[in-house]
């Protein structure tokens, strides 16, 4: 690092826990963000102000009026530009030497088997279970850490799946694909602004704890938050033996 780079990070380096190697972990780290949305907002700003160096943001949405209530990374002269190309010029305006990689698309599974191969740390921030599902596929086949968020009314929750971990759940553990869930989204049921903050802001820090190598994750925990009461509740997961998506890379 430069004079520059270590007066930018310089509160980080002052951390024990993270000092200029893990603050280096950060710099040489590849982060795939899903979505650019509520979630996906503060998740890119936390992980690029951070320097996280290079993040790999997918989403193939523009930008909304309606989106400005909660979605941070974006402002009204944006409206109707590509989130994920809004995001990456919010980034760059507080730290123009991170390499911000938008794709305007949607995250299939074949991309995915490209994208999540590439990364260190995969944050799911979209808002639908297929694609969450095809996120989680691709990172168990790949052995990377999922960090997966979720928020909608007041209601929010946050975890990671690890399956490089023999103990951890992996997303279908807990969410079978063919499971019966009520699809909800902001569009119909709304959601609380500051919400997808906290959800979002939480997601980031564990990203960042993963590349660093620091703490614990939430790894076989599920976060909850009831925001009317501000109130966090945590259910221990234990991963399933027979989830068809994970049992059998774990043979």
């Amino acid at each position: 690092m430069d004079d520059d780079a270590l007066l930018r990070y310089s509160r980080h380096i002052l951390l024990d826990e993270i000092g200029i190697e893990g603050q280096r972990r950060l710099l040489d780290a590849h982060a795939l963000v899903i979505g650019a949305g509520g979630l996906g907002s503060p998740v890119v700003l936390y992980l690029g102000t951070a320097g996280v160096g290079h993040i790999t943001l997918v989403d193939h949405d523009t930008v909304d009026v309606t989106n400005l209530q909660r979605q941070i990374a974006h402002n009204l002269a944006r409206v109707g530009r590509p989130k994920a190309e809004s995001a990456r010029d919010t980034v760059a305006a507080i730290n123009p030497d991170v390499q911000i990689t938008p794709l305007v698309e949607r995250a299939d599974a074949a991309r995915l088997d490209v994208l999540v191969r590439e990364a260190d740390v995969v944050l799911d921030c979209s808002d639908n279970f297929a694609t969450r599902h095809a996120v989680n596929a691709a990172c168990v086949a790949y052995r990377k850490p999922l960090v997966s968020g979720a928020a909608i009314g007041f209601d929010g929750q946050v975890s990671v799946y690890d399956t490089r971990d023999a103990a951890a759940p992996c997303y279908a553990c807990l969410f079978p694909a063919d499971a019966t869930f009520e699809e909800v989204q902001c569009a119909t049921m709304g959601v609380f602004a500051p919400l997808v903050g906290i959800v979002g802001s939480v997601q980031a820090a564990e990203a960042l704890k993963l590349l660093i190598g620091v703490g614990s994750s939430l790894a076989g925990r599920l976060q909850m938050i009831d925001a009317r009461a501000m109130e966090w509740t945590e259910v221990r997961m234990q991963r399933s033996p027979h989830c068809r998506v994970c049992a059998p890379f774990r043979a």
